[in-house]
This record gives structure tokens, C-alpha cells and sequence, in this order.
């Protein structure tokens, strides 16, 4: 794993040379043990490397036998082996074992539909200096971030924003348009990021950069089907299937010249996962997992289950309020996006202990709940569909207190109180977006914490509607599951899970988290079985569930739906929270942002400060707030340590072909 960094834009060598180490140096707990640089008249490339396939050879830029293309790249390509044998065989010679040499030589032969035949987890770039042409390109659901900016001519791109901003005359200013966005989503809109005019380059596409200007292409996209086009297969032959694929899809990811170890978090997920790594490595395999000192968020108890179980060698890190308290800073820095959970927090505690016992590569069990129906919100939409038959009822809308029983305002509900909060448009069961209709208005309260001022710059807009709208051709005459399947896989999968949670939170302890689940075989296979073989009734995950019965705890299969959470209120509101929070929040610093109405986020304070009758969206707000306000002060305000000279990293240089002194 790696980050990268680079320009389409003439420069002098030596300004190039210092503009570039000075975006790697900001990116380099990306890539701690190799730098590199290459240049050329219209170029600048960059790399800091993660060494996990040819420790010794393979530095980056990398380049063909004749120096004509150059690549940087981060991510892994796990069919690797089987495209060097194709590779080979029409003539092609190889200097490195390397992963990122087999892309350099598959887009020499296919140009970018070589893009359709990786296997893997990647953002890179490559270099035609005989066509002066740059091509950036991002994996199917966006596993490896990519972002770029322009200015004027300039065309500069970098694995995280916070690289971007080392180019002079990039600067950074909070979106008003993406804010709503995200106090909605939870993220923006790709191609959109929070920040006014820089964007990413969106899942599943790649952009091609000459002398024309910029070109946007999709060469995949998350597949999407209606009932009379599902596979008409048995369960049991289902179970087989999925289980020959995501048998492959772990021992691909078993590849690496390092140890690769796995999350455990006593989940059915994290458990198959194990299971699967156990039958090609059966000693030694190293999990970790994190556990809370607050038992309503801990596991662990089933961690210990499934540890005895496997008879892994593990290691757990215990989390408390205070530890995410004094990391929430460090967790913003490294997300680049505002935050509606702390659920990130520990996430990057627990990358911090995998590298602490000098393991570089985790399997973890992203993407099995979107894929095989395994979260509350899709039963939640199943019961609204239900209860909107007969909207009269008040027995249906009861269903409901059987999904939440973490949250304590659904003990004590009844069907009045119910109906209230999961009536909201009950009846728009076609909607294409009618899954997420509740969440998304509920969250979308937080917006009522801007600004006047800030909220005027978008009066108009309103991003459920865009969102509709966009989807309603690609979603029209789709079931209920599928449709809110592909909004969490095209929206929050990468958007917020597997930025905020997935590739930030590993990265910033130098560690590559790999997915089985979200092999793209894996993932169009899921997306065409029935329904019913993912979410039966209020039954998740059946064809998990079935395929592993008698082969986990029974404890694990049959229990209950836990989602992921971490406590709030408890980390920022008391009289030991770290200095920051106060800080943030005060009148003159909400004042100088100009985000938020100074007044209103008083008054959520003091109402958290009184512990009564606290909401999910209170706590969600408080988050919000204090996280964009986080947000303003590093990035916009660049309230940040500068570099020094002794500071930037130390790089191989390549320089060809370059007549700017």
C-alpha cells in the first residue's frame, strides 16, 4: 500500500522536486519505507511506499522497458500472478515481481480496458510521455482514495487532500453544497468532497488528462437487477457458489511478502473471514480486535468465543471515552470529512495495535451486511413496506422495537410514538430511495445548526431530491432489498465506511485492510441472487448463516444484529474533555468559521451538559459540529505544523526528457 502524489503542469526541476516532496511528506504514513519522484517537461509523479510485494525492487515511479510509460500506484492487484503468466507469454519482460509493473504492461498492451481484468484494491497513475497524456484511475467501489483539483491548465491529484494543499495556489474552503450533503448522507455526492473544487475521482472510473483537457470515463458499475433477471438457482447451489468465490477472493488476498493478519470482532463477518483464512493458513494467524470499557458498545465477550474457537494469536486493545476524546482531532485530520459518529476513533486505535505487533496487512469483513442483507435499515424498510399495505394498523408499526433494542427511546415506544417517528412518508413505497427516506430526514435535521449566512448560499438545494432524481432510471422496477442495497454500496460503502472507517483509519498507522467480500466476483454474484437468500423475513444473512452452520459457535450465528457503535456524549461532554473540544465550540470560533449558528450550538451544549432526554441525532449533531469546526481550523485556517526542510521526505529522483531548468 501506498500514497501518491503528482501534476499535469510545467515546472522548474528544482520547484517540482520541492512541490512534490512536500505533498508526499504531508501523505507519508502512507508509504513509510520507500520515496520516489519522477519528472518530465509536463509531469511530476510521486510515491511513498508500503512495502507488501517485492520488499527490495519494488520502488515507485516504475517504468516500461523503454522509459515511455511511468506509473505510481497504491492499492494491490491480487490476480497479479495469473496476468504476469498472460503478460509473458505475448513478449512482455519484467524487472520487478511487483504488482504495480504487471498494470504498467497490462495498459501498455489494453490501454484502459485493462482496467476490467483487475482483481484488486487501486488508484494510480500513469504517464504516456509519447502522447503527453496522464490517466488516473480508482478501483470498482472506491477501496483506495484518489482526489484532484485544478487551476487553470493544472491538473494535480494526490491519495488525500491534505497533499493537495502542499501545490501553491490550492487552497481549501468548505462546500456549502457538500455540507448539506453530508449532514445528510453522512458524506457528499461523488465526485464531490467537502471542500469546495476539489473532488475525487469516483469509483469504478478513470480520467484521462492531455492536451483536450479532462476526461471522465465509467468502466464499471455496481450491478443492479430486477426480479425477472435473479438467477435461478437453489440455496444450497448458491451456498457452493459463494463459497468456491469468496474462497478464492480470501486466497488471492493471502498474497504478500509480509504477514497478513485479520480483524476478529466476534461478527458472523470477521468470523467467516477467519474461518476462510484458516483453511489456507491453519497456524499462527495473528487477529486483533478492540474491545470499550463501556459494556453497551464492547464484544467481548463473543471475541473471546471465537478466539478460543480458532485458537488464533490474538491481541485486543480496550477503547475508553477518554482515549476517543483525545484522538477525535487526529481521526478528522486523517478522514478529511466531517464525522456524524466516533465510530472511526477506534478503528484507528485498533490499526495502531496491529502495527505495534509489526503486522502491515489486515482481512477484515467489509461489505458482507451491504451484500448479504445484514443491516437494520433493510428490515426496517421491509416492516414500513409491509405496515404501508395497511397504514391503519397498530400492530405493524410494533415490528419496528425489534430492531433498535440498543437504543433506550425503543423500549418503552408505543405504536403512537412509532408512528410518528416511521411514518415519514410511509406510503412512497416506489421511491427509489425510500429505505433511507427516514434516516436521511432525520439526519438532515443536523442542518438547522448552520449558519444563516451559510445556509443562504444553497437555498435551493436540496440533496434527497438530486439524489432521487439520479437514481430513479436506474432503480425503477427494482425490489425494495436490492434498492437499498446499491444506495449503501454506491453511497456510504465508500463514501463513509470504507474512507472513514476502512482505508484512513489503517493507513494512518501504515496498515493495508483488505476485503474479501468486495471482490467484484463476489459482489455481482450477491447482487443476483433472490432477495429472500439474503434477507428472508427479519432473518439477515441466511446464506451466511446456513453455509456456516456447524462450522462456527452457534452463539455467533444466531446472534443478535449488533451494529458497530461508540460512545459520544460520554467522550466530549465532561469536565476532563481535552482542551480542544471547548475551543472549538466556543462563540468566537464558530464566529470565524461561519459554519454554524453560534446560539443554537450553545443551546445543544448546555442541553448535553444537562443529560436530559439526549436524542441520537443531539449526539450526532454534536459530532457534526465539532468535527467541521476541526475541519476549518487544520484545513481552511491551516492551523497545522509547517514543514521544515528537515522535514520532507527523501527521494530517488528520475528526471527525463526535461528542458525547464
Amino acid at each position: 500500500m501506498c500514497g501518491i502524489a503528482g501534476f499535469y503542469s510545467s515546472k522548474k526541476k528544482e520547484e517540482a522536486v520541492w512541490i512534490l516532496r512536500r505533498m508526499l511528506t504531508r501523505i507519508k504514513h502512507r508509504g513509510p519505507d520507500h520515496s520516489g519522484i519522477y519528472l518530465s517537461e509536463r509531469i511530476g509523479l510521486g510515491s511513498v511506499r508500503l512495502s507488501i510485494i517485492d520488499l527490495q525492487t519494488g520502488g515507485m515511479p516504475l517504468s516500461n522497458e523503454d522509459d515511455s510509460l511511468w506509473i505510481v500506484f497504491n492499492g494491490e492487484i491480487f490476480n497479479y500472478v495469473e496476468l504476469k503468466m498472460s503478460l509473458l507469454s505475448k513478449g512482455h519482460h519484467f524487472k520487478t515481481t511487483t504488482d504495480t509493473e504487471v498494470i504498467l504492461h497490462l495498459y501498455e498492451e489494453y490501454g484502459s480496458e485493462c482496467l476490467n481484468m483487475l482483481n484488486g484494491q487501486f488508484a494510480f497513475a500513469i504517464w504516456d510521455s509519447t502522447k503527453k497524456e496522464l490517466f488516473l484511475a480508482r478501483d470498482r467501489v472506491g477501496i483506495r482514495p484518489l482526489f484532484y483539483t485544478t487551476l487553470k491548465e493544472e491538473v494535480i491529484f494526490a491519495s488525500e487532500i491534505k497533499a493537495l494543499l502542499e501545490y501553491p495556489g490550492v487552497n481549501a474552503q468548505i462546500s456549502a453544497k457538500s455540507m448539506k450533503q453530508a449532514f445528510t448522507f453522512w458524506t457528499t455526492l461523488t465526485p464531490d468532497t467537502i471542500f469546495q473544487d476539489i473532488f475525487e475521482v469516483s469509483p469504478g472510473h478513470c480520467i484521462t488528462v492531455n492536451s483536450s483537457g479532462m476526461h471522465d470515463k465509467e468502466y464499471w458499475q455496481l450491478p443492479v437487477y430486477r426480479p425477472e433477471e435473479f438467477r435461478n438457482i437453489s440455496l444450497n447451489d448458491s451456498i457452493e457458489e459463494f463459497r468456491t468465490l469468496f474462497s478464492d477472493a480470501v486466497r488471492i488476498r493471502m498474497r504478500a511478502d509480509v504477514p497478513v493478519g485479520a480483524y476478529l470482532s466476534g461478527g458472523i463477518d470477521s468470523c467467516i473471514t477467519t474461518s476462510f483464512i484458516k483453511n489456507i493458513i491453519p497456524d499462527n494467524l495473528r487477529t486483533f480486535s478492540i474491545g470499550f470499557t463501556d459494556d453497551e458498545f464492547d464484544e467481548s465477550a463473543y471475541q473471546d468465543l471465537a478466539v478460543d474457537y480458532f485458537k488464533t494469536n490474538h491481541s485486543r486493545i480496550t477503547c475508553s471515552s477518554s482515549d476517543i476524546a483525545e484522538k477525535f482531532s487526529d481521526v478528522v485530520w486523517h478522514t478529511e470529512m466531517p464525522l456524524l459518529r466516533t465510530a472511526p476513533t477506534p478503528m484507528q486505535l485498533l490499526s495502531g495495535l496491529v502495527r505495534s505487533q509489526d503486522v502491515k496487512v489486515v482481512i477484515t469483513g467489509e461489505g458482507a451486511d451491504e451484500l448479504l442483507g445484514g443491516y437494520n435499515i433493510f428490515k426496517e424498510a421491509i416492516i414500513r413496506q409491509f405496515w404501508a399495505k395497511d397504514p391503519t394498523s397498530k400492530y405493524r408499526p410494533l415490528l419496528l422495537k425489534k430492531l433498535y433494542p440498543y437504543l433506550p427511546q425503543m423500549k418503552t415506544a408505543n405504536s403512537m410514538a412509532l408512528k410518528l417517528f416511521y411514518g415519514y412518508k410511509l406510503e412512497e413505497t416506489e421511491s427509489p430511495i425510500y429505505s433511507h427516506l427516514i434516516r436521511w430526514n432525520n439526519t438532515s435535521h443536523l442542518k438547522n445548526y448552520l449558519s444563516e449566512n451559510f445556509k443562504s448560499k444553497t437555498d435551493n438545494y436540496d440533496p434527497i431530491n438530486e439524489l432521487a432524481q439520479k437514481s430513479e432510471s436506474r432503480l425503477k422496477g427494482v425490489d425494495l432489498l436490492s434498492r437499498a442495497q446499491w444506495i449503501e454500496l454506491t453511497l456510504f460503502m465508500s463514501g463513509y465506511l470504507l474512507s472513514s472507517q476502512g482505508d484512513r483509519m489503517a493507513m494512518a498507522n501504515s496498515v493495508e485492510g483488505r476485503y474479501p467480500f468486495l471482490d467484484h466476483r463476489v459482489i455481482e454474484f450477491c447482487m443476483k441472487l433472490p432477495p429472500h437468500y439474503k434477507l428472508n423475513g427479519l432473518n439477515e444473512k441466511v446464506l451466511l448463516k446456513k453455509m456456516m452452520s456447524g462450522k462456527l459457535p452457534d452463539q455467533i450465528i444466531k446472534r443478535s444484529k449488533q451494529a458497530y457503535r461508540a460512545p459520544i456524549l460520554k467522550c466530549f461532554i465532561n469536565e476532563n474533555a481535552p482542551k480542544y473540544v471547548n475551543q472549538m465550540l466556543t462563540e468566537s470560533q464558530l464566529l470565524s468559521a461561519g459554519i454554524f449558528n453560534p446560539e443554537k450550538v450553545s443551546q445543544l451544549v448546555n442541553k448535553l451538559k444537562s443529560n436530559n432526554h439526549i436524542s441520537e441525532i443531539d449526539n450526532m449533531a454534536l459530532t457534526g459540529i465539532l468535527s467541521t469546526q476541526i475541519l476549518d481550523h487544520l484545513f481552511v485556517k491551516r492551523n497545522i505544523s509547517p514543514l521544515s526542510e528537515s522535514d520532507l521526505v527523501n527521494c530517488n529522483i528520475f528526471v527525463l526528457d526535461y528542458k525547464n531548468k
